[in-house]
């Protein structure tokens, strides 16, 4: 790639899980920390959140584990589609992403995976202060790619 990811944008891994409460109180168990906070996140189908280049509106359970220079972030669907959701419907439980905050690199890096045959309108979500893309890059990564400006 002309402008690859750097290494040093790792920031997140996402979980697809079934049943957020228990896996939460796993992972507090094994790191030995509090159970982290749960919310729920609505995604508004609108010029904010699309997926597969549609507005649609979606509900997420989600809580964030801070590991040392990342996030282990657990997801939930629990309502309306979604890449989450279509994760969990297609694999069960399991690693849907890692994220990479790439700073003002991000449009050039979208459009160069989108030339490599890259799907990247899968998903994208705008919030205040920054936006995300999930890239579908299952197929050739065996995982899909989180590209974000800042966190």
């Amino acid at each position: 790639m002309e402008h690859p990811i750097s290494i040093n944008g790792f920031c997140q891994i996402n979980i697809i899980v079934r049943d957020i409460e228990k896996a939460a109180k796993k992972w507090a168990e094994l790191l030995g920390i509090e159970v982290p906070q749960i919310r729920i996140n609505h995604l508004e189908g609108n010029e904010n959140y699309t997926y597969r280049g549609q507005p649609v509106s979606c509900d997420l359970k989600v809580c964030d584990i801070p590991m040392n220079g990342f996030v282990i972030e657990l997801h939930q669907p629990i309502g309306g589609p979604s890449s989450f959701q279509e994760f969990l419907d297609k694999h069960g439980e399991g690693v849907h992403h890692l994220g990479f905050e790439v700073g003002d690199m991000r449009d050039r890096i979208i459009d160069e995976m989108a030339k490599d045959g890259y799907n990247v309108n899968r998903t994208l979500g705008i919030y205040p202060g920054s936006s995300w893309t999930i890239v579908d890059s299952e197929s050739e990564l065996g995982v899909n790619l989180n590209i974000k400006p800042i966190r």
